[in-house]
């Protein structure tokens, strides 16, 4: 018992003589807590950590208890900084997790804060994460420029946590193995499923793409002006007062103003542009052509079918029903010239109408024959049957709505698609859809900002001429 006294007056006495090491220092304490958990008592300080200043251990005329102190202040100063950097990283890694575990409650709760169980299915609340993320990065983004970095990131790290799931979306095929004796069994392993294997790493390989695009515009000939927001003060305002507004769709007044000086752009910049227009375009037909491909393979809602007309003639009206039924040789580009269609939304509204014509003259041939697929009707179907009304109105009627989607390709989804995705179950075409929907946006977008520097160009050029 008098030798624990002994040590702990000991112990007492030389914290209190040692006040740069107490250990009831606050700073102290917090190092400890945030950088190791190495105790501070055992600090080697090298002699060349200093560079500018002798080394503090061989100061002459301080008393070691002082040397102590000072040691301590110098070691803290650069302690001080590394902790605060690892807590800014601490506090990052944090808000990251928090906004993942928000992410995570409203997949397993549909989108239903209640959690009275009346949420939606977990296909359409991943296709709204999906959507609603391309919304909040590239929704604001309205110019020919990369994407700032901290929303290139989350666009990476919220799409590949909501592109896992596709890892654990599999399928059954019989494989053969060979066993050591060189007996050859049948078994089934799983693996990706077909849709997904095939379009998940395309789609990947076009938002890559992308990205690339918008990256190569960092160091640009041209500008953007918000519309009315070119200062007279400014040098580049002086030396070009031209914006094009003209040739701007009056609907799309927000958009901000593309500028360039007034000798216009150089030969290298504008083939740079031409370039990366062209595979924005092809990039942007390859994600509609998949977009298609998984909305095709949707099965289509009891609500869309029982919702349609009786027949063609009271979907369509009577003057295009009569053409397309009597014409000889139907030309949907003719009727289309003929329908001078003046807007995006009497487009849609035609896709809409051609569309359910389709859909009724084909259930009005597939209860005549008694077949439940479309598919099995053409194909049973002999050379006299396929003079049968039904028929000619629904092929004629596809071929009216290929060519109208190929005429407006910035032609919003119909209502047959949008129905098919507020009731689609199957997770990885949710998935599948919404990526290549996104992707075939943001192209699209790429390619008109591209059109609109393009057309300033030459504009200016026209002008100066």
């Amino acid at each position: 018992m008098d030798t624990s006294s002994s040590f702990e007056e000991s112990f007492d006495q030389s914290a209190t003589e040692t006040p740069g090491y107490s250990t009831m220092s606050g700073d102290s304490f917090a190092y400890c807590r945030t950088s190791s958990g190495t105790s501070n008592f055992s600090e080697h300080v090298d002699d060349n950590s200093f560079a500018s200043e002798s080394s503090p251990s061989r100061w002459t005329g301080v008393k070691p208890a002082a040397n102590q102190a000072v040691l301590s202040r110098l070691g803290m100063k650069q302690r001080q900084q590394i902790s605060d950097d690892k807590l800014d990283d601490i506090e990052l890694i944090t808000s990251e997790l928090e906004m993942m575990k928000e992410r995570f409650a409203k997949l397993l709760l549909g989108e239903d804060m209640s959690g009275g169980g009346k949420g939606v299915c977990t296909a359409v609340t991943i296709s709204n994460s999906i959507t609603n993320l391309y919304a909040t990065l590239f929704g604001q983004n309205l110019k020919l420029e990369p994407l700032k970095p901290e929303k290139k990131a989350m666009w990476k790290r919220e799409m590949a946590c909501l592109l896992s799931v596709c890892d654990h979306i599999v399928e059954f095929a019989p494989t053969k193995q060979t066993l050591q004796d060189g007996t050859v069994v049948e078994m089934m392993a799983s693996r990706a499923r077909t849709d997904i294997y095939i379009n998940l790493p395309a789609l990947q390989k076009l938002d890559t793409m992308l990205l690339e695009i918008l990256d190569s515009f960092e160091d640009s000939e041209f500008w953007y002006a918000e519309q009315g927001s070119i200062s007279g003060n400014s040098a580049r305002s002086r030396a070009s007062s031209f914006r094009r507004i003209a040739q701007r769709k009056d609907e799309k007044w927000w958009l901000p103003v593309p500028c360039v000086l007034p000798g216009g752009l150089s030969d290298k910049s504008k083939k740079h542009l031409r370039e990366k227009r062209d595979c924005a375009n092809q990039i942007h037909k390859a994600a509609m052509a998949i977009n298609s491909s998984i909305l095709s393979e949707m099965d289509i809602p009891e609500t869309y079918m029982a919702a349609l007309p009786k027949s063609g003639r009271a979907s369509l009206g009577d003057i295009i029903y009569r053409y397309m039924y009597t014409a000889d040789k139907f030309s949907p580009e003719h009727l289309l010239d003929c329908l001078n269609i003046s807007s995006e939304h009497e487009a849609l509204e035609l896709a809409d109408k051609v569309e359910a014509s389709m859909y009724t003259s084909r259930r009005k041939a597939c209860l005549s024959h008694s077949k439940s697929s479309w598919n099995k009707v053409k194909e049973l179907m002999s050379d006299t049957e396929r003079s049968d009304k039904n028929f000619i109105l629904a092929e004629r009627a596809e071929t009216m709505l290929f060519c109208l989607k190929q005429r407006y390709p910035e032609l919003a989804q119909t209502s047959l698609d949008t129905c098919k995705i507020q009731y689609n179950r199957d997770v990885g075409r949710a998935i599948l859809e919404s990526y290549s929907r996104v992707l075939e946006g943001l192209a699209f977008n790429i390619v008109a900002w591209i059109e609109d520097v393009l057309c300033t160009d030459k504009s200016m050029r026209s002008r100066d001429v």
